[in-house]
């Protein structure tokens, strides 16, 4: 994963103390079972021992998956106004500074993107979106893109 990701304090705080748990207290218990499941010898048919390593497998993936958010993110500041600001499923057009041209697009996460619907949608994880975030009606935002550098203003936020 290496798209940045964007938390409250509180869902920060709710990642970090997942993560504490695995790696302090399940780590210990999975431990626990799979010592206990070795002293029955016969690790070829024993399905403790299997149950036990397919629940560390789990649990480290997770640990993996919740350290790399950690690595990626960033704080929302909960204190803006986030009235008539743009956020995720805002219908925005803007408008791009050098070539007066207009774009309408609504605001979805990657897994509801539909570059075919009636309205164009963007991603979260677009530049675009990265640029927008938080931004209200006529600010101007710089957007660094694969394919340039572009500057535009937000015509209208819905």
């Amino acid at each position: 994963m290496s798209n940045k990701i964007y938390l409250t304090k509180e869902g920060l705080s709710k990642l970090q103390e997942e993560l504490d748990f695995l790696k302090t207290t399940k780590r210990v218990e999975i431990a626990a079972k799979l010592k206990e499941a070795i002293s029955f010898w016969d690790l070829s048919e024993n399905s403790e021992y299997e149950d036990a390593r397919n629940e560390q497998a789990q649990v480290e993936l997770r640990i993996l998956d919740l350290e790399e958010q950690l690595k990626n993110y960033e704080l929302i500041d909960e204190t803006i106004d986030k009235k008539n600001r743009i956020n995720m499923w805002s219908i925005v057009e803007i408008k791009n500074i050098e070539t007066k041209e207009v774009e309408k697009f609504k605001i979805v996460w990657a897994t509801e993107s539909d570059i075919l619907a009636e309205l164009p949608t963007i991603s979260n994880e677009s530049p675009v979106w990265s640029a927008l975030l938080w931004k209200k009606q006529w600010d101007k935002v710089d957007v660094k893109a694969m394919s340039g550098s572009y500057q535009y203003e937000i015509v209208s936020i819905k």
